[in-house]
């Protein structure tokens, strides 16, 4: 990438550090079970498709924002560089940014939706891995996209996902966060729930989570009834 665009992507001051408060420790629900669940009773909608991971991979105005400033980010680069997407959903986003890659990795937990994917979506550069992102080992790319993933899992989860993350160069990741001001990092038990219920939301830098990086920039934020979207790029090394 080159120095012009480089400050494009980077170009906003350190996130002020701001000590967590009050985390509870909850015993999680296994992640696989609980989102096996979402998908069979679908709790997040069930759209047009067999596999629908709910309004934030299909809404038009969340999706195709997004899209435009992912293609952005990868066409910024001189050669194609590989991404790995860790909770890849239904792919209805993903599928859009693959053309764009060296190779692209699509990873979600649950067995019969990545069985799915694999049916529906080819490419030669296109790959697709059942993976519990907090416990198994990750799949090495250039860089992560991680989108409305953690706002779903636990703190102890979330946890084990960070810090396998600054073994990525890029760390692009999109979370749920309740407008105004909020306590971050509430503790929940892995679900179709988010912090939003709690008036809390992700925050990566901040504790427990603690996550190490050179440099940051959001991208992208949208507004909607519950909150912001916001997608932030990390340079982690």
């Amino acid at each position: 990438m080159n120095e012009s665009l480089w400050r494009v992507f980077f170009n906003k001051s350190p996130v002020d550090k701001k000590e967590n408060k009050s985390i509870r420790n909850k015993q999680p629900w296994p992640t696989k079970d609980a989102m096996q669940q979402v998908y069979e009773k679908n709790l997040w909608g069930s759209g047009t498709s067999d596999f629908y991971s709910g309004e934030g991979s299909h809404k038009p105005e969340i999706v195709k924002p997004y899209i435009e400033t992912l293609t952005a980010f990868l066409t910024a680069f001189e050669n194609p560089i590989s991404v790995c997407d860790l909770g890849c959903g239904d792919f209805n986003v993903g599928k859009e940014l693959v053309s764009y890659t060296k190779n692209y990795i699509a990873v979600d937990i649950v067995p019969e939706l990545m069985e799915r994917n694999s049916e529906k979506f080819k490419a030669s550069n296109l790959e697709f891995q059942c993976l519990d992102i907090a416990k198994d080992k990750l799949p090495i790319a250039d860089c992560a996209i991680v989108r409305q993933v953690l706002q779903h899992i636990s703190n102890d989860e979330v946890k084990q996902v960070v810090a396998k993350l600054a073994s990525y160069e890029y760390v692009i990741v999109t979370e749920h966060l309740p407008k105004g001001d909020f306590t971050p990092n509430k503790d929940i038990i892995s679900g179709q729930g988010t912090r939003l219920k709690k008036h809390s939301g992700i925050n990566l830098l901040l504790a427990p989570f603690n996550f190490k990086i050179l440099e940051e920039s959001v991208l992208l934020s949208i507004a909607d009834e519950n909150g912001l979207i916001v997608t932030t790029l990390y340079r982690c090394r």
